[in-house]
Order: structure tokens, then C-alpha cells, then sequence
């Protein structure tokens, strides 16, 4: 059986970010950051080189898709909404209307999401905010759900 979670970097370390993908099953963990780096030295294991070997240690597959990736204006956007509520990346609870319809028209509307339907296992999307709600991964999985029947469970920290 295939299914679908959703991952933030925020909230994690290392240890307990790799535990929750073997508990939840993942097999593929498919990044869909623009920017593969995380700032700041406690999430340092998320940087692309660190997390493909810890990934890779744990038997996990690691793809890259850029093209689900916000662009740079897009999450420009989405500053500009956080700095008018006063809230931070890190704190942020919730996706700004505006930057969800324009990822939704200008990225999810082109986007072949068939290739990324797990045909078998586990799959996760990966991106850094903490909740879901806050981040275009819950987009993408809404999508998913809906044009491809995936289910898709979202994993946070505990």
C-alpha cells in the first residue's frame, strides 16, 4: 500500500526528524524547497548535503523538485503578508490567500503531480515550516488528494 505525509524542517533535530520518517514508513522523501538550505546552526541537518546522507544512511530515497518549489516573488509575497500580520516564518500559521491562489495558478496549475504519486510505500513532501497550513506542501497535497485520490497524513512534531 502507497500513501503520502507531509514534513517540516522546523521543530526537529536530526534524530527525531529521521525516527518520525521510519516510523510513518517513508520510503521517498521528495523536497520541495526552492532554496535547499535552512539558517541556523540547530537545523544544520537540513541542509541538502547533511540530509541526502543522513536520508540515504536510513534507507531512504531523496528527489529534488524544484518545480513545486515556490518561486523567489512568490515567498516575497508571503513576507510581505507575514510582516503586515507580525509574524515570523517560524511562527507563521497559516498561508496568505493571495500567495495560495497565485502558487495554485502559477506552479500547481502546470505541474504534473502524477510522478510523484507513490506507486508503492510511503512518500513524503518535505518543505521547512512547521505546520502544514503555512507551507505550499499542504497545497500540493490537496491537489494530490483531489485530482489523484492520495492520502495524505501530515507529520509533526511531538
Amino acid at each position: 500500500m502507497s500513501g503520502m505525509v507531509t514534513i517540516g524542517v522546523y521543530g526537529f533535530d536530526a534524530e527525531s526528524f529521521l525516527r518520525r520518517l521510519e516510523r510513518a514508513k517513508v520510503k521517498t522523501l521528495l523536497d520541495v524547497r526552492q532554496r535547499r538550505g535552512v539558517r541556523g546552526p540547530e537545523y544544520a541537518w537540513a541542509n541538502s548535503q547533511r540530509l541526502q546522507a543522513a536520508l540515504a544512511g536510513a534507507g531512504i530515497t531523496y528527489e529534488h523538485h524544484p518545480e513545486l518549489a515556490p518561486t523567489t516573488e512568490l515567498r516575497r509575497l508571503q513576507y510581505a503578508e507575514d510582516d503586515r500580520r507580525g509574524v515570523g516564518k517560524r511562527s507563521r500559521l497559516e498561508l496568505a490567500d493571495g500567495y495560495a491562489r497565485r502558487y495554485t495558478t502559477e506552479i500547481l496549475d502546470h505541474a504534473d503531480l502524477a510522478g510523484i504519486v507513490p506507486r508503492s510505500g510511503t512518500a513524503a513532501l518535505l518543505c521547512v515550516e512547521r505546520d502544514p497550513e503555512a507551507c505550499h506542501r499542504s497545497l500540493i497535497a490537496r491537489r494530490l488528494t483531489e485530482r489523484h485520490g492520495v492520502t495524505v497524513e501530515h507529520l509533526l512534531p511531538e
